[in-house]
């Protein structure tokens, strides 16, 4: 794609080079300091456009608009709330294709995924607006007569969203548009690598907001670094900080919540496995084997890091891999017919060359891949090739998250061996087997099967549909959001007894007479 056409998409998304951090609703506040961040495209180098970082006073000015709008948006009935959030939906149909441009030049991902990612964010808007109208609570038998009990459940406040730049925008919405129905308002930071598709997301639903005359501050950005991420974990103000990112910030994140009293729910790393069995559709698991490992640049936290393959079907399966491999197109994820696209920043490749150095110190053996593309259609120098290494589960690399496209080769004997090497590592999101064999499938999503927060059967590791709670265990945070009961997670539960009786007797048979 030219610079003409991104000059095209930036100006219908309304991405113009000003001074401003911080959009509180529908106004946009112009920073006053002069922090400046250039935002450089890994597709081709090129600067997108200069952002300037937010300071205490915007950040107070968010703040504030976001107080005084909970009092108005929590009164609105859920349904009424539900409506703003569908047509916010329908706004983001219109700017799919120029949103999941934008996505895809900023952050590198494939076009297609790009405008996946924006056809995730309209989902989980009519999830939500469905929601809306099934906020349910519970009526609960009472042992006292003439007694019932009730539990509902109301808005905490203002939610912290703090996003990662694998996705620039669907996360944001997971939680904003699940926040937003039960009554909440939100507070978004998204990645400093990755500001701009979130600027466009803000000026997207400006109009639904302003048409509405919906209170400013229902929905706010504030761009800045980590520095506003610590800011916004400490603030007694904010009830929920919802982060999504590595292991080592959400750790960081969780004890500072924590020593506030405050909640926090937590997306972190994944080291995802991909078992194939002797009874395994070949062509399939190959298929989820490859775009599980080398999607987004191997920057998904689903991504396929380990494939633990049977010793019986090893030398089979593992010639063909490679041979897909070495038919993957690399280059400028703009042009659909490519398959992978660049990583997020030189410091990535840095990572990815360092990991497979010391993989192949322990004692790694790399099959395929190792290099950093070269030459005019990757002068950004983000672009590297697939690798795969074969490996033991117990390397200390094979054991961390390295967000590059590295896949570590491993093989088994039996299934309880499989089992056991996919969770005998820290983290805990998401995970797969490949069989035809029933009894396989019902042991790997059993209690004596994966210990992670996603088991799939015949299909890879990423790709979440939004209907079911996404999140992992261990090092991952155990947090959910998305689908399911995850709304539960922006609410607070109260339990209320009513007496309609004419005495007042007391629980547990207890005599007070007076």
């Amino acid at each position: 794609m030219s610079n003409l056409n991104i000059e095209n998409v930036l100006s219908k998304l309304g991405i113009a080079k000003k001074n401003e951090s911080v959009c509180t609703g529908t106004q946009w506040i112009t920073a006053i300091g002069s922090e400046k961040v250039s935002i450089l495209s890994p597709v081709d180098g090129n600067k997108i456009a200069e952002i300037t970082l937010a300071g205490t006073t915007e950040y107070e000015k968010a703040i504030s608009e976001a107080q005084s709008a909970f009092v108005q948006w929590k009164k609105l009935p859920p349904p009424k709330r539900g409506e703003i959030v569908r047509q916010i939906g329908n706004r983001l149909r219109e700017y799919k294709d120029e949103l999941g441009t934008l996505v895809s030049y900023e952050m590198g991902k494939s076009i297609e995924e790009g405008r996946g990612e924006v056809q995730e964010m309209i989902d989980i808007c009519d999830f939500a607006a469905g929601l809306s109208r099934q906020l349910y609570g519970l009526t609960i038998a009472s042992e006292r007569k003439d007694h019932i009990m009730m539990e509902q459940w109301h808005p905490l406040g203002i939610i912290g969203i703090i996003t990662a730049f694998n996705f620039p925008v669907a996360v944001w919405s997971w939680n904003a548009m699940l926040a937003a129905v039960c009554g909440n308002v939100c507070i978004w930071k998204p990645s400093e690598k990755t500001p701009l598709s979130a600027v466009a997301v803000q000026n997207i639903l400006r109009s639904v907001l302003i048409n509405n005359n919906i209170p400013e501050g229902v929905f706010n950005l504030i761009l800045g670094d980590f520095r506003i991420g610590e800011k916004m974990a400490k603030d007694t103000r904010i009830a929920l900080i919802s982060a999504t990112g590595s292991t080592k910030m959400g750790k960081r994140v969780a004890q500072i919540v924590a020593g506030r009293l405050g909640r926090s729910l937590l997306e972190l790393g994944g080291n995802n496995a991909l078992i194939i069995t002797d009874d395994a559709d070949m062509q399939n698991a190959l298929k989820a084997a490859v775009f599980g490992a080398v999607g987004t640049a191997g920057q998904r936290c689903t991504s396929i890091r380990r494939l633990i393959i049977q010793n019986t079907v090893y030398d089979k399966f593992l010639p063909k891999l490679i041979r897909i491999y070495k038919q993957l197109n690399i280059g400028n994820p703009l042009v659909e017919s490519n398959h992978v696209g660049p990583l997020i920043d030189k410091n990535a490749v840095e990572n990815y060359k360092n990991a497979i150095a010391e993989a192949e110190n322990a004692g790694g053996k790399i099959l395929y891949g190792n290099k950093v593309l070269k030459g005019k259609e990757y002068e950004s120098g983000c672009y590297v090739v697939p690798t795969l290494i074969e490996a033991k589960n117990h390397f200390k690399i094979v054991q961390e998250e390295t967000f590059a496209p590295i896949t570590y080769i491993m093989k088994y004997n039996t299934l309880n061996e499989a089992i056991a090497m996919q969770n005998d590592v820290k983290q805990g999101l998401s995970s797969a087997i490949f069989t035809n064999n029933i009894k396989e499938a019902q042991i790997f999503i059993s209690n004596a099967g994966s210990d992670c927060g996603i088991a799939n059967v015949n299909i890879g590791t990423s790709g979440a549909e939004i209907g079911g709670a996404f999140g992992g265990e261990k090092e991952t945070g155990g947090g959910r959001e998305s689908g399911s009961d995850s709304w539960k997670a922006y609410m607070r539960r109260q339990t209320n007894t009513i007496n309609y009786g004419e005495d007042i007797p007391l629980a547990q048979g207890i005599k007070f007479e007076i």
